[in-house]
């Protein structure tokens, strides 16, 4: 099951998103982590913590979950 992140601005990075989900507890640690995992950005492998995401983007974290990003603006 994918999971909606509801983002403020017009994107949010792959480093904020994994603070925010609570997959790492900083941006040294997203770093590291995104190099030593797979993560996958629209279905491409991404190791770039400052990859802009925007609404409508998805995000799969190996043994974590799915992520779709979305817009507070248009709930």
């Amino acid at each position: 099951m994918k999971k909606e992140t509801f983002i403020n601005g017009p994107y949010i990075t792959l480093g904020q998103l994994l603070k925010e989900e609570s997959v790492v507890s900083s941006g040294g640690q997203a770093k590291w982590y995104l190099r030593e995992n797979s993560v996958s950005v629209n279905d491409q492998p991404d190791d770039r913590r400052g990859k802009k995401l925007y609404p409508g983007d998805s995000v799969s974290v190996p043994d974590v979950g799915e992520f779709v990003i979305r817009s507070k603006q248009d709930n």
